[in-house]
């Protein structure tokens, strides 16, 4: 199994939740979250003084996924989330150990 993790641009989340549903993705974790990376932030203008903002707003997918659908995933968020502009995002892939649902004790990809 495989954890997903995605951030993207928080106007294309409704997009990327549909594009994975679509190709079997039944469940997810989004968090809204703040950072920068080469994009650095940007300046803006509030009441006549500019100022620095330093971390944007991005969302966090957090998927896991058997390894048969690893690729079909990258997939749907990487159509769907890309604009072409600076900040579209990273995924990121690892590897899990082992899942374990509490309210059932299924384990693995049972439990997912």
């Amino acid at each position: 199994m495989k954890k997903i993790e995605a951030i993207i641009k928080p106007f294309k989340l409704d997009d990327v939740r549909e594009a994975l549903s679509e190709v079997g993705i039944a469940g997810m974790t989004v968090t809204e979250v703040k950072g920068f990376g080469r994009q650095k932030g940007h300046t803006e203008l509030y009441r006549g003084a500019e100022y620095m903002v330093d971390f944007l707003p991005k969302v966090k997918l957090e998927i896991v996924v058997a390894d048969d659908q690893v690729e079909d995933c990258i997939d749907a968020i990487m159509e769907t989330a890309q604009t072409g502009k600076i900040g579209d995002g990273k995924i990121f892939v690892s590897t899990i150990e082992r899942v374990i649902r509490i309210r059932t004790g299924e384990e693995n990809e049972d439990a997912v």
